[in-house]
């Protein structure tokens, strides 16, 4: 059913920057790469973990080797893969504060995201994707959603602050984006204190927190 509605929106609308959703489910996974493999643009939604996202990179680069092999156009394929960011953050805390583990809260999200940089940056920059990128292929742009702060004791540009690199997108709403405009720091960000991020998910699991 997926399949056969994004075949539909984007055959109707027919516009070359069009993206259609799909959520990186176990069912939405197979639906991505038989996309990705009709030259079909993709905006893979409701990633949260990391094997999640393995998954969506691995449909993504086999869709536009499937895409390849039969002959396609692998450059006018375009596809990001969406973080919902802040969520983490308000699920995972949530737990650390009951467990009375407070020295934990607020750092979830951002090291969800650094890692998740770090996957993205391994796949993409080796040989595999390097045998598509000769043939004009993109990378899927890792995509953060849900930039904006839900709690307020924390920075209104946390998030905004703490996700900017290459081959990046974030989306926020007027409030955030206003925000970081006025004190906002515009530096490369994500590849930093990737250690930190490793060790980080150790003390998560140390705390009973998956």
């Amino acid at each position: 059913g997926t399949v056969a509605a994004a075949r539909r929106l984007f055959s109707e609308l027919a516009r070359p920057n069009l993206m259609v959703k799909v959520p990186a489910t176990p069912a939405g996974i197979p639906a991505i790469r038989a996309l990705i493999g009709e030259g079909i643009n993709i905006n893979v939604t409701l990633i949260f973990s990391l094997d999640a996202y393995r998954d969506v990179r691995e449909a993504y680069i086999a869709g536009l080797e499937d895409l390849a092999a039969s002959g396609g156009d692998v450059t006018r394929v375009s596809s990001v893969a969406s973080f919902f960011v802040s969520r983490v953050d308000t699920a995972v805390d949530a737990q650390l504060e009951a467990g009375g583990h407070n020295e934990l809260v607020g750092q979830s999200a951002i090291a969800n995201a650094k890692l998740a940089y770090r996957d993205f940056q391994k796949d993409f920059g080796g040989e595999r994707f390097a045998r598509l990128r000769a043939k004009g292929a993109r990378v899927q742009r890792p995509l953060w959603a849900s930039t904006s702060t839900k709690n307020p004791a924390y920075s209104d540009v946390l998030y905004a602050d703490a996700l900017i690199g290459p081959d990046t997108v974030d989306t926020m709403p007027d409030v955030t984006l206003e925000a970081f405009l006025d004190h906002g720091t515009a530096a490369e960000a994500l590849s930093k204190d990737m250690g930190d991020a490793e060790r980080f998910f150790d003390s998560l699991q140390e705390a009973g927190v998956d």
